[in-house]
């Protein structure tokens, strides 16, 4: 297709795209991969840099460690790691292509620059200073308290960590999963304020000496509670107020303290409202399906009662709405399908009609549009144990093929046949003119799939595919034949009549296009005129002029029409054998044995 040239094909179809050296693209496994990369360690900044700035960095034995070199604490190396790992998360989005707004891949490097200046530069270069190694040396009590303000700023890159999981909020499971942690994230955080509003204010009536003294370990210089009972106390305490059931067994006492609860319970009542909503929301969707089964079964229930249907045929409407409910999910499948272009459902039916396209002898060799069409054609059905899918008598109007289970023929009491998989039942649709009515039950053994096509839908797609249609009906092989060959004769359906029938028919079609300026000759005139009379009893002599052919038009009026009685001494014949006709005049002599029914 490409070496057709510029004059059949769209240029932007031709050109290749251009990509710079050392451009990434944004779809890439390497970016996808290094973004979760970078979500882990945002995730590792969130819960540690909050933690390290108001707990360690007030800490006695940890600001010794600042006295010595830099890599005395493990957690320093671990926040210079992360600190590396952002800064060449700037340098990859300065070569990662981007989508402008009509939809395009941008890969110049000049305007992936410009946008990400414009975007998400400002806050990714402030969340990756080193601010701790910038500063690293002075044990100041206010440079200490700088460095834990100044790395807070890391937490910036939640913004762009939040806009990210939205493409997650379609699934109920992990949009809970998501509210749970964002709630002990933001407890994680206030419980790391409120111990650093205790340490700041340090007075003999704050929280943090209500819990020395009632776990014996008194706060005074260098002795106190440790840094693990700090933590969970503040953890207690922030969960209990967001959540509103706090105890008072850890209780706001100066004024700074108080404030604080405040903010806390309103921040509470915000997210409890908002996290636990959804909660509650998301929990009724899960049940949502639960919901509508009960009210379809209650549907049932009213229909069967209004009708007054008896008890075994209403245990068999229950089990089959109960199944049913089970296999689909309460889904109509085919409203589902409808709703797709007719492009993409041709796709969809091919690919669920595969296994018998692929497995079944007379489709293979078929092409892909004919396999489309008899794909749009095909119906599934499913069918429970002891669901019986033809009944004795019913007129055949479809070809089965089984996809999935065993199914039995029984005549009256007696099965004469079990099928299974990839086996055929119906009628052989290109022997008869009419369809056929079944000699048997066919019922459901366990549980079956099965694929059936209208007699119609069949017929017309292989008179699209004219050259497929002589190599499908000489492979296909009906496994068990249902149509009942032992009618009476004569009956509508029954064998000696379909020829005839179908015959009759194609007359009828070709004096349609016939042109109408074609006139009678006048031997055909006098024919019509003798074969005409009305008045004549059935079974009188006629001479041999009334014995002629009828005509056309007489032909196409009724597919009832009585045949001619015969001329006298001829032999006695059946109503469904007659004698060989007299010698048609020339211009009727093409279509004589087409329109009579009943001529040999």
């Amino acid at each position: 297709v490409l070496s057709l040239g510029a004059d059949v094909l769209p240029e932007y179809k031709l050109q290749a795209p251009r990509i710079h050296r050392w451009t990434i693209l944004h779809y890439s496994p390497f970016k996808a991969v290094w973004d979760w990369l970078i979500l882990l360690l945002v995730i590792y900044t969130a819960i540690f840099t909050p933690y390290s700035a108001a707990f360690l960095l007030s800490d006695s034995e940890e600001a010794q460690h600042h006295h010595c070199s830099y890599s005395c604490s493990a957690l320093n190396v671990v926040d210079l790691i992360v600190d590396i790992m952002f800064i060449i998360d700037i340098l990859i989005n300065f070569r990662t292509t981007y989508v402008n707004s009509n939809e395009e891949v941008v890969s110049h490097p000049a305007k992936i620059a410009i946008h990400y200046f414009k975007g998400w530069f400002l806050i990714d270069m402030v969340a990756a200073i080193p601010f701790d190694l910038l500063i690293f040396g002075s044990g100041s009590e206010e440079t200490t308290t700088l460095i834990g303000l100044l790395k807070t700023a890391r937490l910036l890159r939640l913004v762009r960590v939040a806009r990210k999981l939205d493409r997650y909020s379609e699934y109920g499971a992990a949009v809970l999963f998501l509210l749970m942690c964002t709630f002990a994230l933001i407890a994680h955080w206030l419980a790391c304020i409120w111990y650093a509003i205790g340490n700041v204010e340090g007075q003999r009536t704050g929280w943090l000496h209500a819990l020395g003294q009632q776990i014996g370990k008194p706060l005074n210089g260098t002795y106190g509670p440790s840094i693990k009972d700090k933590y969970v106390t503040a953890l207690y305490f922030t969960f209990s107020s967001l959540t509103s059931v706090g105890f008072g067994n850890v209780s706001p006492n100066t004024n700074s303290e108080k404030i604080f609860s405040i903010c806390v319970m309103l921040i509470g009542s915000l997210m409890y409202a908002s996290i636990f909503g959804n909660v509650s929301a998301i929990i009724q969707r899960l049940y949502s399906g639960t919901a509508r089964y009960h009210t379809q079964m209650l549907r049932v229930r009213e229909f069967i009662r209004f009708h007054q249907i008896p008890n075994p045929l209403r245990q068999r409407l229950e089990e089959y709405f109960q199944h049913a409910w089970s296999y689909t999910n309460g889904i109509d499948m085919n409203a589902v399908l409808k709703g797709f272009p007719e492009c993409l459902q041709a796709d969809i039916c091919l690919h669920l009609n595969r296994s018998l396209l692929q497995n079944c002898a007379p489709f293979r060799g078929a092409t892909k549009g004919c396999l489309r069409a008899l794909a749009m054609k095909f119906k599934t059905t499913h069918a429970p144990p002891g669901d019986t899918l033809v009944h004795a008598g019913d007129v055949l109007t479809a070809l089965y093929f089984i996809s999935r289970g065993s199914i039995e023929i029984l005549r009256g009491d007696v099965v004469v046949a079990i099928l299974g998989k990839n086996d055929t039942f119906g009628e052989p649709l290109h022997l008869h003119a009419r369809p056929g009515k079944s000699r048997a039950d066919v019922r459901a053994l366990t549980y079956c799939d099965l694929h059936k096509i209208l007699r119609e839908d069949l017929l017309e797609v292989l008179d699209m595919y004219p050259e497929f249609s002589d190599r499908f009906w000489g492979t296909l092989e009906i496994t068990f034949n249902l149509r009942d060959t032992n009618m009476i004769p004569g009956s509508p359906g029954s064998d000696e009549l379909d020829g005839g029938f179908s015959r009759l028919r194609r007359r009828k079609l070709s004096f349609r296009r016939r042109p109408e300026k074609e006139a009678a000759s006048p031997g055909e005139s006098r024919a019509l005129r003798g074969d005409g009379g009305g008045g004549q009893a059935p079974g009188a002599p006629r001479g041999p002029a009334e014995w002629a052919p009828p005509s056309p038009s007489s032909c196409a009026s009724s597919d009832e029409e009585e045949p001619p009685a015969p001329p006298p001494g001829a032999t006695a014949l059946s109503p469904f054998r007659s004698a060989p006709p007299a010698p048609p005049e020339p211009e009727e002599r093409e279509g004589s044995d087409m329109c009579n029914p009943l001529s040999g």
